[in-house]
């Protein structure tokens, strides 16, 4: 090459420079790329589970204390041991089940060998556990009509109260539908093809119709729950997309499920739970602002950004989520086995460690223990990822993950200053499980008036479970009492004063 043809050196240098930065940056690149394959398909193949065993081994000389843990190890099993057979315990059958008594006599009456009478000696007596099919019955009421022999005075009782007027189901099959569909997860067109093997024609479109008329006479006792939920001083708040059929444009748009809870049992507080579900056609920040525009405490949620306007306003309170903060470091452990990562996810298992020892107790307890030892491990934590900020790429899944904590850390620490707040807004995680799971097998929302059905019966077969109730056995209660209860007494069917007052009067007749 010509003398005059060569490249200066500071060309050449410029040259390579910036052919290391754009391999630099598509090496970024490319493990940002690889971290989001490697996250999607555990989401739709892998196992979804985030419990410590499944990390790997963490041995980790970590510079902290947590509170002394008295969960045994597992002894390892010795080859005599591991030989044996291993017999399950059954658990005995509830006393509540009815029994039904089959006597295996001998056919003959006397002794084969002798001819002797027998004599009882005793007897040996095992249980088997049967099922018995559903059955469907119809129930006649007849109300005679009575004339005065005297005058012309015709006499005839009242018709009873239907929770579907002019309708023939009765509110136990009323609440076996809605918990069919909203608790077991069973669409309606599966249920009409289950009711068709017992000989009754009740298509979808029909069972659809009764969901609607529940949603309308319900609706008082939702609203019961939702004043209820934003009551109190702290409330838990998460949302979930749902499918829905978008009329004249032959596809589905995604649609909203916001959840509330109230859960203040593990601050040990006696307030009943409840949870409050409201729907909504997207998920713009104005449907939260208004869910939440009376409430006035500490709101616990993601770091959604559609929650900010009402922090602003002073009258709420941020608490973030470590649950959100460990399943970042997770989802980096497991990509690329990042050190870090698993340090992270170390400290944050001492924090969870601190709360496994205080649930249950009372605020100004669960306040003292955390500042004692939650507090110290907070503030070694932060100093160790903002160290570690310094020195990882800024396109990589571990400084996301990272960032993340800091950018939110005094809504994260705020829990250590408040015994009433928790550690993570599992408790609205919690809450939109049925939802997923639903979400599933009917695939989508036939309509918006569809979704807002469903948050209604979300909301009272959530509220049920949560304190111990069987839903089915609510509803059934509460439609064969709720057409004629009084309005203003409507707070006699929220599930914890109805179980009370159920309680109370199985007492009274013992």
């Amino acid at each position: 090459m010509p003398k005059s043809a060569q490249p200066a050196p500071s060309q050449a240098s410029s040259e390579v420079d910036r052919l290391r930065q754009q391999v630099e940056m598509l090496t970024e690149e490319n493990e940002h790329l690889k971290l989001l394959v490697a996250k999607y398909r555990r989401l739709h193949f892998g196992q979804k589970s985030e419990a410590q065993a499944q990390l790997g081994q963490l041995d980790l000389a970590l510079a902290f204390e947590p509170l002394p843990v008295t969960t045994a190890l597992p002894m390892p099993l010795s080859e005599e041991s591991a030989a044996k057979p291993r017999t399950r315990k059954r658990k005995p059958f509830p006393e509540t089940l009815p029994r039904e008594t089959v006597t295996h006599a001998p056919e003959a009456g006397c002794c084969p060998d002798c001819g002797g009478p027998f004599k009882h000696l005793g007897e040996d007596v095992s249980e088997m556990l049967e099922y018995v099919p559903a059955s469907f019955k119809v129930i006649r009421h007849v109300r005679p009509k009575l004339a005065c022999t005297r005058c012309d005075h015709i006499a005839q009782v009242a018709a009873p109260a239907r929770p579907i007027p002019r309708g023939f189901a009765g509110p136990a099959l009323l609440a076996h539908v809605l918990v069919g569909k909203f608790c077991d997860h069973l669409p309606l067109y599966r249920q009409s093809a289950i009711y068709a093997r017992s000989g009754l024609d009740l298509d979808r479109a029909l069972l659809a119709e009764w969901v609607g008329h529940c949603h309308e006479l319900l609706s008082p006792l939702v609203d019961a729950i939702r004043r209820h939920v934003l009551g109190g001083s702290k409330v838990h708040a998460d949302d979930t997309p749902l499918p829905v059929l978008s009329p004249g444009k032959g596809r589905t748009k995604t649609a909203r499920l916001w959840t509330y809870v109230r859960d203040d049992r593990p601050s040990g507080s006696s307030d009943p739970p409840a949870v409050w579900f409201a729907y909504s056609e997207d998920r713009k920040g104005q449907h939260p602002r208004e869910h939440l525009k009376g409430f006035r405490g500490i709101l616990q949620a993601d770091a959604y950004g559609g929650f900010d306007a009402l922090y602003a306003t002073g009258k709420i309170r941020e608490a973030a989520c470590w649950a959100h903060v460990r399943r970042k470091f997770v989802d980096v452990y497991r990509t690329q086995a990042s050190p870090i990562a698993a340090e992270a996810i170390s400290w944050i298992a001492g924090l969870y460690a601190v709360e496994s020892q205080i649930r249950g107790q009372s605020p100004g307890d669960r306040q003292t223990t955390r500042q004692a030892h939650a507090l110290p491990l907070l503030n070694a934590l932060h100093a160790r990822l903002e160290a570690q900020y310094q020195q990882v790429s800024r396109k990589s899944g571990l400084a996301d993950a990272i960032g993340y904590a800091l950018n939110h850390w005094p809504a994260l620490i705020r829990y250590a200053a408040d015994g009433r707040i928790e550690i993570d807004n599992n408790a609205a995680e919690r809450a939109l499980r049925g939802v997923a799971l639903g979400r599933k097998n009917y695939l989508f929302g036939g309509s918006d008036v569809g979704g807002e059905r469903a948050a209604s019966m979300y909301c009272l077969i959530g509220s049920a479970k949560l304190n111990g109730i069987d839903p089915e056995a609510y509803l059934r209660t509460v439609l064969t009492r709720i057409a004629e209860h009084p309005i203003n007494r409507i707070a006699e069917l929220l599930p914890w004063n109805l179980y009370v007052d159920q309680v109370a009067s199985q007492q009274k007749a013992a």
